[in-house]
């Protein structure tokens, strides 16, 4: 069993106990449930500069990345920083992450917050909305053309942009209606390698209608600025922050440096 395979085994199982605990009935009651959602779209492509940033304590391929970064003190300063949007990683086997954290960041930051999980089931998505999220993330490498095709529909009568996630060029067949962004992942979810310049050489394959977004790996004013000459509107950037003791600090350096670049 590769890495993938082992993550999606076990949210099988997390999803099964969650519809015996947290009912989809009693989730739709949710105080959340009912709210206006932040669009992601249009803060990428009204900003400069692009940059979702990542609350993320541990990886599969890196192990504890931050793990004395307290989430209340990181997304405000994400926000202050001028991201256009937050990520946070909800799975808690193998990132250490939690819904909790996602309720958390929604009290305290008027952005739009994506919820980073590995999708397999409607629930997650009704269950997304229900803790605050504004953004899903649907990825190719683990669900069927069919599966993205209703998780969006359903994703989309609630209220909730999609990206979905591709990482190689049979998974562009998988983009279907109601899909807001593409995002192109430079790491090999079976491996987690990371291939810089996957996002290059899948950018030109997909259409310009879609807002396309580059995750893992980036780190680089430079990096991005060749990425933005190929279309690419948004860039997803978790562990370059976190692994710094103010990852706020480091992404307001960041996003300071990036706007200098491009004016």
């Amino acid at each position: 069993m590769n890495i993938l395979e082992r993550i999606v085994s076990i949210k099988q199982k997390e999803v099964s106990n969650k519809k015996i605990i947290h009912p989809i009935k009693k989730l739709e009651k949710s105080f959340l449930f009912k709210r206006k959602t932040f669009s992601l779209i249009k803060n990428i492509r009204s900003s400069h500069t692009g940059i979702i940033a990542e609350f993320k304590c541990k990886s599969p391929s890196k192990g504890v990345i931050n793990n004395t970064a307290l989430i209340e003190k990181v997304v405000k300063d994400y926000e202050s920083a001028g991201v256009s949007g937050i990520s946070i990683l909800t799975d808690q086997h193998f990132f250490s992450g939690k819904n909790e954290n996602l309720k958390k960041s929604r009290s305290i930051v008027s952005i739009p917050i994506l919820r980073k999980d590995f999708i397999i089931d409607e629930y997650q998505i009704i269950e997304s909305k229900s803790i605050g999220a504004d953004v899903i993330l649907l990825i190719a490498g683990i669900l069927s053309k069919n599966q993205i095709s209703n998780f969006s529909k359903l994703s989309k009568s609630i209220d909730l942009e999609v990206i979905i996630e591709i990482h190689n060029e049979f998974e562009i067949d998988k983009i279907t209606d109601n899909l807001d962004i593409v995002g192109i992942n430079n790491r090999n979810l079976q491996t987690f390698i990371v291939d810089y310049n996957r996002c290059l050489s899948l950018s030109s394959k997909i259409s310009n209608s879609y807002v396309k977004i580059a995750e893992s790996g980036i780190n680089d004013i430079n990096h991005i600025l060749k990425l933005k000459k190929q279309g690419f509107k948004g860039f997803l950037i978790g562990e370059y922050f976190m692994k710094k003791k103010d990852p706020g600090k480091i992404c307001k350096y960041f996003i300071e440096s990036l706007s200098k670049k491009l004016n």
